[in-house]
């Protein structure tokens, strides 16, 4: 599993360089900001992200970087870095270790490569679009084809508007069972076969597109509600599945 000019190995390293930092905050008492959306943020975000950036400047000077933080730098390159330092921050603060850091990078608008890296569990996956590694070893999704059997997961029932909460209950009236909880873990419990199903909606490209490379490359699909792929300017709804007949069922349930 090569990534181009050592892509993959690079973000381990960027991996590697997040886990002191966040070993330095995790459970400890910091100050909690709101930011205009009224989502939480700390010092620890922050600094990861600060982190992320000088070490991608210094490698790829020409790349551009997108961040939950930072916003955009560099905006006009063909080569992009998606950041979220922590996804999960109220996990985070809250003291829970299932808040994780999700690094995508795209070219010409397409994803290429994407990690989940959860500190605080010291677990990873990191894929391709062709394979994924779960802790260094190939991993694969389910290969659930039937939705009355499938493991449903999404973060909260909070994150749905009325219409939104309506459509995931009608999938979850026909699934083996339900769980909530675990932001970006829970693609990456996809991704090793632990789940089968994920519907989740109101995120930002930085909570997503880092999935998709994970997701497609154990074998899943990941798309929008309307079976688009996700780019920058999707919605925010987001289905993952362990196997196409599986995200089809789901479709037309959500639709």
């Amino acid at each position: 599993m090569n990534g181009s000019n050592g892509i993959l190995s690079f973000m381990n390293q960027l991996g590697d360089r997040i886990r002191p930092l966040v070993q330095r905050y995790f459970r400890t008492r910091l100050a909690v900001d709101s930011k205009a959306d009224r989502s939480p943020v700390t010092i620890a975000d922050r600094e990861i992200e600060q982190s992320l950036r000088a070490a991608i400047a210094e490698r790829f000077p020409e790349d551009g970087i997108f961040g939950e933080e930072g916003g955009w730098q560099r905006r006009e390159s063909s080569r992009l870095w998606v950041l979220d330092p922590i996804d999960g921050t109220k996990a985070f603060i809250s003291g829970s270790p299932l808040f994780g850091s999700l690094i995508a990078r795209l070219e010409g608008g397409r994803i290429r490569e994407g990690m989940i890296d959860m500190p605080a569990l010291r677990e990873r996956w990191i894929g391709d679009t062709r394979h994924c590694l779960f802790n260094g070893k190939p991993c694969h999704s389910s290969d659930c084809t039937d939705i009355g059997a499938a493991i449903l997961y999404t973060t909260s029932p909070d994150a749905f508007s009325p219409a939104e909460l309506a459509a995931f209950e009608r999938v979850s009236a026909r699934v083996a069972f339900r769980r909530f909880g675990g932001d970006c873990y829970i693609y990456g419990q996809l991704a090793a076969g632990f789940c089968d199903l994920v519907i989740e909606a109101g995120l930002q490209p930085y909570d997503y597109l880092a999935l998709i490379a994970v997701i497609e490359g154990a074998g899943g699909i990941v798309t929008d509600w309307e079976g688009r792929p996700l780019s920058l300017e999707s919605d925010g709804r987001v289905i993952a599945a362990a196997t196409p007949a599986l995200h089809e069922a789901a479709l037309e349930l959500l639709r």
